[in-house]
Parts: C-alpha cells; structure tokens; sequence
C-alpha cells in the first residue's frame, strides 16, 4: 500500500474562502507598502555605494569601541554590527564615503592593532567597496529586473491560457506583485524586529526573481489543471472547476514547496550570515508564493469573469 500524503478524494472549500483571504492579503500587502514607505529596506553596499569591511577579533568587544579606533581615520559616518554566530568575534563596520580605497583594508588593521594593542588582535577578512553613482544605477537596474519580470510573466500566463480566459494573465501579475510586496515587507520586519535587520543586496535581489519564477511555475501548474477540467467538464461553473483543480494539484504543491522549504531551513540556520538574507527571502517567498496561487491568482479570474465560464469556454460547450 502506498503512502498518500493527501487523499485523492480531498475536497476543501479553497474558492469559497476567497473573499476572507483576499481580504487578509490586502491588509499585509497595505501594510508591507507602509513599511517601505516609512521603514525602508536596508539596502547593503551593492544599492547605496561605500564600503564594507568584516573584521574578526581574537577576543569580545563592542561595535562603540570599534568606532573609537576609527574614528581618527576619517571614513565619514561608521555603522557597525555583529556579524556570525555568537562567539565568533565578528563585525561588520560600514563606511559611506572612503578615500584610498586601496590602502583601506591595510589602514583599518593598523588603527584597530594600535587601539586595541596586543590585547585583543583583529584580522580584515574582507573589503567591499562600489562607488555611489554604480550603487544607484545597481538598485535602479534591480528593481526594473523585478518589475520586467513580473509583466512579462504575466504576458507569458495570458498567452498560453487565452484559449480559457485571458484574465489568467492578470492573475498571475497581481499574484507576483502580491509574493513582491510580502516578501520586501518581511525583510524591512526583521529592521524592526532586530536592527539593523537583514541586507537587501544582489544576492537577495537574485533571491526575489527566483521567488518570481516558483511562484508563477506553481501558479501555471492550477492554471493548467483548471484548463484541463474546463474542457472536461463544461456545463460546470467556473468556481466549482477551479476549487476541483486546486484540489487534485494540492498533493503536488505541499511536496514541492515542502521539499524546497525543508531545504531553506537548512540554510536559514545553517548557511551562516551571508546567506541568511537570500535564504529568508526564498522561504517567505516559496510560502507567499504558493498560498497566493491558491487565493490571489484565482480570485482574480472569478472577479475578471464575474464567477461565470470565460465567453470561449461557454461557446465551446453550447
């Protein structure tokens, strides 16, 4: 006998749920829209220009006895952070505006060694530096990978179920934007929640058109059974349809997001820092994205057709 995670029969009431759900989602994506506004992400050194400097020290200190030693160094304002797990003696110092940055790494060195002395020696493990202008045209550059992404995905869906409806394509679009705007929230969150919070750099920009693509892979696969079952069985209405497809595709989408989450988590507590922020924003992602391809792509659809069979199905079946 062979091991179901869900019973082939399963019906849950998905589509009549909607209206709650839709209502829910709203709220977060409102309030994820107030905290960029007046939080904001906190953009790494790839999106805003300066430099970037992780230190190890062989003994504890504290980020205000860093900048102490530094402060003689002229580096503008300084922000430093712990970075690693606790014990390491690792910091993350963080500089706007810095001349020579050849000598950078070599300068830090000498000013912490001679601040601290022989008790506490420091190591420079590694530098960063992107100009201010390069930072600006990099998160300019981003945000309209995102935003290209999210249409053109969109465009792709309408393509590929016009013979349906349409209105699949916009589904899928407010449903990405939907996953966008949960996921940016979630990292401005961890600001609030434990300052200064989790980067928004490259690799999690990368992180963001990756949650963009399973999200419309999981949105295509109910797209693509609700298309089947709309040709099998005409004379049914289109939410009865859509709540079936939802249901004989959910033992499929719990295994795979299942699976990929199960591996995230690893990361998430095992990668360490500089994977964390790519980490954490593929598993909010892969859970945003398939709840939203339950109760955001298909809702859409039912309001755009006012919850009746798209006008070429109907034709087809008379």
């Amino acid at each position: 006998m062979s091991l179901q995670l869900i019973k082939p029969d399963i019906n849950i009431d998905f589509v009549g749920k909607r209206f709650f759900f839709v209502t829910l989602s709203t709220a977060i994506n409102l309030a994820s829209i107030l905290l960029l506004i007046f939080v904001g992400l906190n953009y790494g050194v790839d999106f805003v220009g300066g430099s970037v400097v992780q230190l190890k020290f062989d003994r504890p200190t504290s980020g205000e006895r860093i900048r102490q030693a530094l402060g003689s160094l002229d580096l503008g304002e300084i922000t430093v952070q712990d970075f690693g797990a606790a014990g390491q003696n690792q910091f993350l110092a963080r500089f706007e505006t810095v001349k020579n940055i050849g000598s950078l790494g070599r300068r830090i060195e000498s000013a912490l060694n001679q601040s601290y002395g022989d008790s506490n020696k420091v190591q420079v493990l590694r530098v960063e530096t992107v100009g201010a202008k390069v930072g600006r045209d990099l998160r300019r550059d981003g945000f309209l990978a995102v935003a290209v992404a999210t249409i053109f995905m969109g465009i792709y869906i309408a393509l590929q179920f016009r013979g349906v409806s349409w209105s699949f394509g916009a589904g899928a679009v407010i449903a990405l934007i939907h996953d966008v705007l949960v996921v940016t929230g979630a990292l401005v969150l961890s600001r609030l929640i434990d300052p200064p919070g989790l980067n928004f750099d490259l690799t999690t920009l990368a992180a963001l058109l990756t949650v963009i693509g399973y999200s419309v892979h999981d949105t295509i696969i109910v797209s693509d059974r609700i298309r089947e079952d709309a040709a099998k069985r005409r004379r049914e209405p289109l939410d009865s349809i859509m709540n079936r497809a939802i249901n004989e595709t959910l033992s499929r989408t719990i295994l795979t997001s299942g699976t990929a989450l199960t591996v995230l988590l690893s990361l998430l507590l095992l990668g360490g820092p500089i994977l964390r922020p790519a980490a954490f924003t593929l598993f909010i992602g892969i859970i945003t994205g398939t709840y939203s391809s339950i109760y955001i792509a298909g809702p859409v659809v039912l309001f755009w057709e006012g919850g009746k069979r798209p006008r070429s199905t109907a034709a087809r079946a008379a």
